[in-house]
């Protein structure tokens, strides 16, 4: 793994244990997670490509439209490392959901397969 990896999988263990958003809790969220993810990395993205007040001024506002939850939640970082492992967590968190959804399909079509 490389250090930016290192850091979104210790970001998202953090969610984990600090926050209490394991993968019962992300469930059926992965719609939302994989949208604020996005709406960091965009929002960084643009403040690291017109860097000085512009870019700041974006980052310090949600991206229209794309943010899913309330204006108290959005809360990118005045480090531009932070804010992109902040993305790269929830978009962590949203394939770990897509996954176990998929996981939960599989074995539910496994049961139905035996005639259980």
């Amino acid at each position: 793994m490389t250090r930016g990896t290192d850091l979104i999988a210790a970001e998202r263990d953090r969610h984990v244990s600090e926050e209490g958003y394991d993968a019962e809790h992300d469930r059926g969220h992965a719609g939302q997670l994989a949208a604020a993810g996005a709406s960091y990395a965009f929002g960084q993205g643009y403040a690291l490509q017109f860097p000085g007040d512009g870019g700041r001024s974006y980052l310090d506002k949600v991206p229209a439209g794309m943010w899913p939850w309330g204006w108290a939640y959005w809360k990118p970082s005045r480090s531009a490392v932070r804010t992109l492992v902040k993305a790269g967590a929830l978009i962590a968190a949203a394939i770990d959901s897509l996954l176990d959804e998929q996981d939960a399909e599989s074995s539910a079509q496994d049961h139905a397969n035996r005639g259980l």
